[in-house]
């Protein structure tokens, strides 16, 4: 079974839900807000996040905004809105699903086992592959034995081959609440380029000028 952090304020959903998972087998993180929840994303490395968009302190949209920029962990967005437009905006801040409250408990436990088993799956991109369970990165047969940040850029990079990220934007993502030093991007960028290279990737990641960084296509 899988570590799932529940990021909702209700006092009495909240645990509900944390017992509604347990006894499916999970271990269940309980966070009543999302600064709580994010700090739980980041200590208690959960593999799965069901969130709450009405939270009292920060705008579910903006967790949801930091809880992907962390990483690739799946998020579940529980939402008090059936609307078609917000549904698609979700998805687009990086949802992995909805559920619209009220709903059935049977159906949400439906839908945290699909997402779970969509990311047991090894993500490939040519010869490189990413496991995000494991977070565990291989080109060929050589395990590159990536730090965890290192895995997050390189996770980040893979989403989109070909697409140019900037090195505001990469720092943005990989340290939302704590700016790094200025260098702190190229130093993690040459140790993944170092570590690709020692595996027989030499091409795949390369520097555009004056831009920021990709990953190449195919």
């Amino acid at each position: 079974m899988a570590r799932i952090l529940i990021v909702e304020d209700d006092p009495r959903l909240g645990p509900i839900l944390k017992n509604l998972l347990q006894d499916a087998g999970h271990e269940v993180l309980l966070a009543p807000n999302g600064v709580t929840g994010l700090i739980q994303l980041r200590e208690g490395k959960p593999e799965l996040v069901v969130l709450d968009l009405g939270l009292p302190d920060l705008d579910g949209a903006e967790v949801l905004s930091r809880a992907r920029a962390t990483g690739d962990v799946p998020v579940l967005v529980l939402t008090a809105t059936g609307d078609l437009e917000r549904k698609v905006a979700l998805f687009r801040e990086g949802a992995d699903d909805y559920l619209t409250k009220p709903f059935f408990p049977e159906e949400l436990l439906a839908r945290i086992e699909a997402l779970l088993r969509r990311r047991q799956r090894v993500w490939r991109l040519g010869e490189l592959a990413l496991d995000p369970l494991k977070r565990e990165a291989r080109f060929r047969d050589h395990d590159l034995a990536l730090t965890p940040k290192e895995f997050e850029l390189l996770s980040l990079l893979a989403r989109r081959p070909g697409r140019v990220y900037a090195k505001e934007e990469i720092a943005a993502q990989l340290w939302p609440k704590d700016p790094p030093s200025s260098n702190a991007v190229e130093v993690h960028v040459a140790k993944l380029r170092k570590k690709l290279e020692s595996a027989g990737a030499r091409r795949l990641l390369r520097t555009v000028r004056g831009r920021g960084y990709a990953l190449t296509e195919g």
